[in-house]
Formats: C-alpha cells, structure tokens, sequence
C-alpha cells in the first residue's frame, strides 16, 4: 500500500514537471498598434535580416514548428503561391522557425521558396512574440503569424492558423486594412 502510494505521488510530480516543461514561454505576444520587437536574425542564406530594415511595407511575419514538416510545407508552399499577390500591394513574407540556417536552406530550395525563411535557433525572436513552446527537450514556435504595418506596428495578430487557406486570409485582411477591394 505504501509503495503504491509513494508511486502515485512520483508520478504525480513527474507530471506535473512535464507539463510545466511543455508550456509556452512565458512571454506576451505584442499587443495590436504596439511596436512590432525588433530584432535581426540569419536567413536561409545566411545573410542578416533586420525587421527595422523593411519599415515602409507591410510584413507579414509567419512563426512555424519545423521547417521541411507537413503543415509547415503547406502553408510556406501556400504564401510561395502567393508572393506576387503581396508584392502587388507592397507586402512582404518572412518566416521564422527554431531552425538552424542550414534547415532553412534546405527547405526554401526543396519548395522553391522566395522569401526570407529565419533562423532563430535560439529561440528569443520567437519569445519576443510570445509564440516559443517549450516541449522539454526541444522547443518550436507554434503556428502564428503577425501583420505588421509600414510604421513597424503590430496590425493584427493570428492565433488559431490553417496551413491550407492563411495566405489568403492574409492577404484579405491585408486589402481590407488598406482600404482596398479585395481580389475577385
């Protein structure tokens, strides 16, 4: 009887651990009309990419798990479909992932992506934004996205993605918060 119950409080504390080790950081996504946090990360190629360096157009700014997986392939393959859309109406697409360059590098020439795709192996772009998911071992950034006015402001601030159909819905929020007709 005793040994059971010693067992049942080890593994009551082993999860209660666990499932602190798998929540999110701690830090808040940026509220809406706030600045948008800087910061400066590697893309695919290496090269450094600061957001403050594309003030002047809209950013639409995608956190994703991992780079090269299904859910993520659909959606960059979805904006990839759409670039020349968010060109025409001054836009522009980053992707960000806790994934190291090399990753990047892989994934954005598998799928013929034209867009910058950011490493933030350390995952402090991703804590920034409030979207870093600590799963014990390893961490991802879960599947939000961001909009982000030329004047560097938080626009409008997604939480709940589809893979299949967020490109489009940022591209018609994007015509709506510009004052534009959406595409028909």
């Amino acid at each position: 009887m005793f040994r059971e119950a010693a067992l049942a409080v080890v593994a009551g504390v082993a999860v209660v651990l666990l499932l602190g080790a798998m929540r999110s950081a701690r830090a808040e996504a940026p509220a809406i009309g706030t600045a948008a946090p800087d910061f400066t990360l590697p893309d695919q190629e290496g090269r450094p990419v600061a957001l403050s360096g594309l003030r002047g157009k809209w950013v639409a700014l995608y956190f994703y798990p991992k780079a090269d997986t299904p859910g993520c392939t659909t959606e960059a393959c979805e904006f990839r479909d759409n670039v020349f859309a968010f060109e025409e109406i001054g836009a522009t697409i980053v992707g960000v992932s806790i994934d190291k360059v090399a990753d990047q590098k892989k994934f954005a020439a598998k799928y013929s992506l034209p867009f910058p795709l950011l490493a933030d192996g350390d995952g402090k772009v991703a804590a920034l934004y409030g979207v870093l998911q600590n799963l014990g071992v390893i961490k991802i950034a879960k599947r939000q996205s961001f909009l982000i006015d030329p004047e560097g402001r938080i626009a409008k601030h997604y939480t709940s993605v589809d893979p299949k159909t967020h490109s489009q819905q940022v591209l018609a929020d994007l015509h709506k918060l510009q004052g534009k007709p959406a595409p028909g």
